[in-house]
């Protein structure tokens, strides 16, 4: 057999294109050849931009003695975590059951149906070819304990899946999970936990929905400090904007260089939200640098976003971005890089590897002319080192991130080409990602792919719809929601209220996982909640809405014990909490502007807001809904409980602090 890695459509497989493993993609002919050939599985789950995936390419997928051992004896299938998170989520689930830990590579040895019997993670060369060398054996000698084996884990693991009891996410249930929060806080340096330490984001997003519905400061102060000491930390590129995937410390400073879609896109909406609540330059300027990242550096020629930058540059972790104190002084000479040094917190015995820093901005510049033209410098030189590895595949779910955060951002902070680039973006995955009223998960250079969307994808573009909906006022971005939003209930409607994660006439695994709470990003369940919430309270239909509260009930018992990994299923309940507040704007003149205006800065748990005339078609909000007096009018409605239209500023600004 040969390599078929070279025509896919995932970056990460085709980095393993010229391996001398005879690497396939997973399908039902990979399947079939393993019982043809009565051999087990070997599969390696990974994504592009991971540094120990290229690490175990390098060491082991390229060595010509691990692919004779590999090639003689197993069927290799390579697997794009990214592309087909559902093998992903699957094969994890065995690996932290079987091991105690996860991440990536992944590395499973199945049966030829599919079962595993051996997982683990990163594998040096000697061990990988021991265990290459045991399971052979293994296979060839001791068969019914290897088929016994993965039948029991598959049998413990569906027996595990089963969902824990329904809990409502009352205010009583969000109060307490601040408390939660408050114990694992780090007071020191923002955050939560210690060391790999990740954005919660969120968690803080829920933090800020539960103030603004509360006035809790406790929740507050933990969401500003751990902004801020991200945002002046090394995790936060200080020169170019947009945060890498995790600092290794658990103070931000050494990051995980790989640069995320789906972490910049809710850092994005995180940051614009808290200028919602402070007005604080920093805020702002984050998520406008944030935002700029994401289009200029992710923009694809589609017009849509890619998946992420690489950890690596040339092999090396981090060589683009970090500094010496003697390489500031080469590009700006000896007083002005001493300067930078200080400020930037280069050390000569550096914060990273080999003598060189990350570059952290601990505290605002004095001269902000003097560190434009710095930072400029410092640009235009990193500029002509190495680059790393853009993954250019485009993710429906990740793309629905994105477009939700630019558009809200646009419109809190007035940029408009944020909100003409998550348009344009909306409008690719409208023509090219929905395939005969179906959502497929990727595509790559306008090439959709053949896996379809999971809950997540249906989830988070919808309502990123349903925002640019808000934003634009296009009833088109309204009736393309509502029909996504009806298929995702009937494929992915769970028997215990909640949302499966792959479709119910999807590919049957060994075991369908059935994920409980949210992880880096947000989970199905909580994504068609969020979503499904929005479209009640913009269409004033109540199915949607008990569908999005059941479905968060089935969050409700991760919520109560370990509310860090269901951050994004409390935000969505602080929305229902809240009504959420409905805004309708009424008029197209100035006045009528500021209103909208008033009501996209003014904090908000989830607020849903429409701009236009009653007879303009537009929003079901605003029908039979007119001026008053002649005058602009805002309409506010808590729920299913409406107040007096009002017309001027600050009386809409008191309705939507009522609580």
């Amino acid at each position: 057999m040969t390599n078929r890695l070279a025509d896919s459509l995932s970056p990460y497989l085709r980095q393993h294109a010229d391996n001398p493993v005879d690497w396939q993609e997973w399908g039902p002919a990979a399947l079939q050849e393993a019982a043809d050939r009565d051999v087990p599985i070997l599969l390696s789950v990974g994504y592009a931009a991971c540094h120990w995936c290229h690490v175990m390419a390098h060491e082991s997928f390229e060595d010509a003695q691990v692919a004779a051992a590999i090639n003689a004896s197993f069927v290799a299938i390579k697997v794009d975590r990214e592309e087909r998170p559902d093998i992903d989520a699957a094969y994890m689930t065995a690996t932290t059951a079987m091991t105690g830990q996860g991440g990536w590579p992944m590395t499973c040895l199945l049966t030829p149906d599919g079962k595993p019997f051996f997982a683990g993670t990163y594998l040096p060369k000697p061990q990988f070819l021991q265990l290459l060398s045991a399971a052979a054996h293994a296979w060839d000698n001791q068969r019914e304990e290897v088929l016994t084996s993965g039948k029991h884990i598959a049998t413990q693991l569906a027996e595990a899946a089963t969902r824990g009891t329904a809990i409502a996410i009352t205010g009583d249930v969000t109060a307490a999970a601040v408390t939660t929060l408050r114990r694992s806080y780090d007071e020191r340096h923002g955050g939560f936990g210690g060391a790999p330490k990740f954005p919660p984001s969120m968690v803080l997003e829920f933090l800020l929905r539960h103030h603004a519905r509360t006035g809790d400061r406790n929740a507050l102060t933990m969401a500003e400090h751990t902004c801020e000491a991200m945002a002046r930390g090394g995790i936060y590129d200080q020169l170019a904007g947009g945060f890498a995937r995790y600092a290794v410390d658990g103070s931000w400073t050494v990051p995980h260089f790989e640069k995320m879609l789906y972490d910049n896109a809710q850092l994005l909406r995180v940051y614009a939200h808290l200028w919602r609540v402070d007005q604080s330059p920093l805020a702002a300027r984050i998520a406008s640098e944030t935002a700029q990242f994401i289009i200029r550096d992710l923009g694809t020629t589609e017009g849509c976003f890619a998946s992420a930058l690489d950890a690596d540059t040339e092999g090396v972790e981090g060589a683009t971005y970090v500094w010496s104190p003697d390489e500031l002084r080469e590009v700006l000479g000896a007083e002005d890089g001493s300067r930078a040094a200080a400020l930037l917190e280069v050390t000569p015995d550096g914060t990273f590897e080999r003598g060189t820093s990350t570059l952290q901005l601990l505290q605002d510049p004095e001269d902000e002319t003097w560190w434009e033209s710095v930072r400029a410098a410092l640009l235009a030189r990193r500029a002509r080192r190495p680059q790393p590895a853009r993954d250019d595949k485009v993710v429906t779910s990740w793309n629905g991130l994105a477009i939700s955060a630019l558009a809200e951002a646009a419109m809190i902070l007035r940029e408009t080409s944020w909100l003409d680039a998550a348009v344009t973006a909306a409008d690719f995955l409208l023509d090219r990602h929905v395939v005969d009223g179906r959502l497929r998960r990727t595509s790559l250079a306008g090439r959709v792919g053949a896996a379809y969307g999971v809950a997540d994808d249906y989830g988070n573009f919808g309502a990123a719809l349903l925002v640019l909906h808000q934003a634009t006022g296009e009833s088109r971005y309204l009736a393309a929601a509502q029909e996504l939003l009806t298929t995702a209930q009937d494929l992915f409607a769970d028997e215990s209220g909640g949302f499966r994660d792959a479709a119910a006439d999807g590919e049957q695994l060994f075991f369908t996982p059935r994920g409980a709470g949210d992880n880096a990003e947000p989970s199905g369940t909580s994504s068609l909640a969020e979503a499904l919430l929005a479209l009640s309270a913009l269409t004033g239909g109540t199915t949607a809405r008990d569908r999005a509260e059941t479905g968060l009930a089935a969050m409700g018992e991760i919520v109560s014990q370990a509310p860090r990994f269901a951050g994004w299923g409390l935000a969505v309940a602080e929305a229902v909490l809240a009504g959420p507040a409905q805004v309708a704007v009424v008029g197209e003149d100035r006045a009528s502007r500021g209103l909208a205006r008033t009501a996209w800065t003014a904090p908000s748990a989830g607020t849903v807001i429409v701009h236009g005339t009653p007879d303009s078609g537009s929003s079901p909000l605003l029908a039979d809904r007119s001026l008053v007096g002649g005058r602009a009018a805002a309409y506010v409605c808590h729920g299913f409980v409406c107040r007096m239209p009002v017309t001027e500023r600050d009386e809409l600004l008191a309705e939507l602090a009522t609580r």
